[in-house]
């Protein structure tokens, strides 16, 4: 359960990064739950194909989070609005947690 919620958040910091079909195959197993089997039925390619592909993709979010720290950043400035008390810092917070975002 914590690799889907830390693959997940990886993704939603790095789907821009990828390419349509990528997306469409870690959507396919993270987000929807199909199995290789089902997802290569679905296409018309082999299992070991879209086994292939999904690794790919977690490899590269992994990757982009290694020199980018998008997921990091993003749970330090969390981390940060949750104990801050200054109206000032939390609305900059705030502004870089959007930014982070976009």
């Amino acid at each position: 359960m914590e690799e889907v919620l830390y693959y997940s958040a990886l993704y939603d910091c790095y789907q821009v990064l990828l390419t349509e079909k990528q997306k469409h195959y870690f959507e396919n197993y993270y987000f929807y739950n199909l199995s290789f089997g089902e997802i290569a039925e679905n296409e018309g390619i082999s299992r070991n194909a879209v086994c292939k592909q999904v690794k790919e993709v977690c490899k590269k979010l992994e990757n982009y989070e290694k020199k980018l720290h998008l997921y990091f950043l993003k749970q330090e400035i969390t981390k940060l609005l949750e104990t801050a008390d200054n109206q000032t810092v939390k609305q900059q917070l705030n502004r870089l947690l959007e930014e982070i975002e976009k």
